[in-house]
């Protein structure tokens, strides 16, 4: 393998060799190969090894790169495609849902979210939360709020608590006639819950994804979905579910 020289450029040098990895990922390697160590790629690129790391950390950032423990530096996976597109709108937890139901608990939801749900100040609501794992890594973690007025005929004695009460809210709110459903997406950094469900540091870059299910005229469920930035993309169209492309230069193994 040849050593390359990088041309002295005007911007960072480098941010210019992370558009030159990039280009080598792209021709060289395949998903999940591994990189050669950092001693062999900075001599490759003529360069020290703190801007290679500088390098790296980026294209970890946007989600070309992956860095596991015990393993090393590996080519990442294709992000996975979110869609929210204007296709049938359904229901969380129907039978195409990709979500796992994790836990529910009963608890007075943010002020902002009992705004929207229209409920009172100290009244508690049912909150379910739910994971999300593509290709065995988490790509995103949800919290369902879900009025108690929404799911009147639900039992405490069938499903006390856990993933089978969080079932239960689900299919409790299939009974109702799902009128449409709002989207909205916003860039944000993953706190320390969301940074631990999502294997991420805090402060790392999320997506947030807030839809608000609207049935017999008002809210009937409100649901924030922190994905990872490094690994989601969102698509927009008439294509419902989710999407796995591998882009034009992306091979996988």
């Amino acid at each position: 393998m040849g050593t390359t020289q990088l041309e002295s450029v005007p911007e960072p040098k480098y941010w210019h060799l992370k558009t030159v990895l990039s280009q080598a990922l792209d021709s060289e390697f395949s998903v999940g190969e591994i990189l050669p160590n950092e001693r062999d790629l900075a001599a490759r690129f003529g360069v020290a090894r703190a801007t290679l790391r500088q390098a790296l950390e980026q294209l970890e950032l946007e989600g070309r790169l992956q860095r596991r423990r015990g393993v090393g530096t590996t080519v990442a996976p294709p992000r996975v495609g979110v869609s929210l597109g204007t296709g049938p709108h359904t229901w969380p937890g129907g039978p195409d849902d990709a979500w796992q139901p994790v836990d529910c608990s009963a608890a007075v939801p943010p002020a902002a979210v009992a705004e929207v749900l229209g409920t009172g100040a100290d009244e508690p609501v049912h909150i379910v939360r739910r994971s999300r794992v593509s290709q065995g890594r988490p790509v995103a973690a949800e919290l369902l709020y879900v009025p108690q007025s929404s799911v009147p005929e639900l039992s405490a004695i069938d499903a006390p608590s856990g993933a089978a009460r969080a079932r239960a809210v689900l299919r409790e709110l299939q009974r109702l006639e799902l009128e449409r459903q709002e989207n909205a997406v916003e860039l944000g950094s993953a706190g320390a819950d969301d940074a631990k469900e999502l294997d991420r540091l805090p402060g790392a870059p999320v997506l947030v994804v807030t839809t608000r299910f609207v049935a017999a005229g008002g809210t009937a469920a409100l649901s924030v979905a922190t994905y990872r930035a490094d690994t989601c993309r969102l698509t927009f169209g008439d294509a419902g579910g989710v999407e796995i492309d591998a882009g034009p230069q992306r091979r996988a193994s």
